[in-house]
């Protein structure tokens, strides 16, 4: 199984954005995820669309933007044209899953659906063959910083058993309070894309800190 870092833009230095993201693209992230917050779907207010509409000509990485916002099938068009590759809506937000699945194919982009650590993984079962990647939050969405709910990890295993036996290709992210210390368990559960915040921002070397992660998922 290949293995991707996805490191998080809310814990980056927001003076120098720019200089951050070269950072991490040259340190080995496959990824830079994008939460975007409404204050309203969750209790705090991130960024949009002008910051993902500045980063994006100054930076190849794969654009692994998280909608946790309210109604997301009105804005896919938007953060489609601002640069995302891939979308992430939630299954409790309060849009049509199956309807903003075909907004985001229609806008040419790939597909993810993500679910909170209150919502059971089979939920979700029923639009796998739909998607390209599951995000299961290891955390309540909304602040980062918070510890990684273990609970959370047998949700990534009953949606790997599923994937697998289905024969289908879906990515699992998984994000909130994950570092070196703990990236072996959620990779043992069956996660292969791995976002990660101040572990990496906020690490002496980033390109060291993104490689002990790749290392760790890869040695289970």
């Amino acid at each position: 199984m290949k293995y991707y870092i996805s490191p998080s833009l809310l814990a980056a230095d927001f003076t120098r954005l720019g200089d951050e993201v070269k950072k991490i693209e040259r340190g080995g992230a496959a990824m830079l995820h994008l939460d975007v917050m409404d204050g309203t779907f969750v209790p705090n207010i991130s960024f949009g669309l002008p910051v993902i509409e500045s980063l994006r000509p100054i930076s190849s990485l794969i654009f692994d933007v998280h909608l946790m916002i309210t109604e997301p099938h009105r804005y896919i068009e938007r953060f489609a044209e601002a640069g995302a590759d891939i979308i992430t809506f939630h299954y409790e937000s309060n849009s049509d899953v199956a309807s903003t699945i075909e907004l985001i194919k229609k806008a040419g982009k790939r597909v993810s659906l993500s679910i909170s650590p209150d919502t059971p993984a089979e939920a979700i079962f029923p639009y796998l063959s739909e998607l390209d990647m599951v995000l299961v939050m290891t955390v309540y969405p909304g602040f980062g910083g918070q510890k990684l709910i273990p609970a959370t990890l047998q949700k990534v295993k009953a949606l790997r058993d599923y994937i697998t036996e289905h024969s289908l290709s879906v990515n699992i992210e998984v994000d909130g309070g994950i570092s070196p210390a703990n990236v072996a368990d959620v990779a043992r559960a069956g996660a292969n894309v791995i976002v990660a915040g101040s572990s990496v921002f906020h690490a002496d070397d980033p390109t060291a800190a993104i490689s002990a992660m790749l290392q760790g998922a890869s040695n289970t």
